[in-house]
């Protein structure tokens, strides 16, 4: 019994050192690496989007009138962009969804973006697409203060996407264009894939995801993740 109890107590000595036959235990989580709170590595907050509407100035000026000009409400984290004071409705096939606040400033083409529930709502395809990326996409009528426009495309639901500078993309070992997978943690936590990185001038470093993502993994305002790391 005491042969015993020393092999025991050197065994367990052995296991507190963290080796077995002089070689290091492997404790560390065999899971993707996160790349959040490192020294030197970006963590990148998160933005979550509702649905939202860009307008063209011409669409712009069917709704709510000649030489119309929209009102900014607030900046956005995008610099450049902002919500507007101004809603519209959008109306499909199958039912309409009002106060869908318009962003800012116009742009060359109108895009529509709406939450993946909106489209049984609405009676319209689910196309996820990024921004601009708009043919072969459904279309929606628009009513505005003034009139209404019909649109032939321009309906999607956003692919997630994390915009950043090109030196920070640098920094982060991605590229523009390339998809990547984030971690969220906490009790509805998960790994979310095909997240494209939007590395451009002028960007602010921020992931957007939109609200049903967020509500399904129990994200909220402040969030910051990482790029997971093979």
């Amino acid at each position: 019994m005491d042969q015993y109890e020393e092999i025991l107590e050197r065994v367990l000595s052995t296991l507190a050192e963290g080796k077995i036959n002089g070689s290091p235990i492997n404790t560390k989580n065999t899971q993707p690496e996160v790349a959040k709170g490192q020294p030197g590595v970006l963590t990148i907050p998160v933005g979550i989007s509702n649905r939202h509407i860009h307008l063209s100035q011409a669409d712009l000026e069917k709704l709510f009138g000649a030489g119309y000009q929209l009102t900014k409400l607030k900046d956005l984290s995008q610099p450049g962009q902002y919500a507007c004071k101004e809603c519209v409705t959008i109306c499909g096939p199958r039912g309409v969804i009002e106060k869908v606040r318009v962003l800012g400033p116009v742009r060359p083409v109108t895009q529509v973006e709406i939450l993946q529930g909106d489209t049984f709502k609405l009676g319209v395809p689910g196309e996820v697409r990024l921004s601009g990326a708009l043919e072969g996409t459904p279309g929606v009528t628009i009513i505005g203060a003034k009139g209404s426009v019909e649109l032939n495309k321009g309906v999607i639901v956003a692919q997630r996407h994390i915009h950043m500078l090109p030196e920070e993309a640098q920094q982060l070992g991605v590229t523009d264009g390339e998809e990547v997978s984030i971690k969220f943690s906490g009790v509805r936590g998960g790994i979310l894939n095909h997240v494209v990185i939007r590395a451009t001038q002028n960007s602010g470093l921020e992931c957007h995801i939109d609200t049903e993502e967020a509500n399904g993994l129990g994200i909220k305002p402040g969030t910051t993740i990482g790029i997971l790391k093979k």
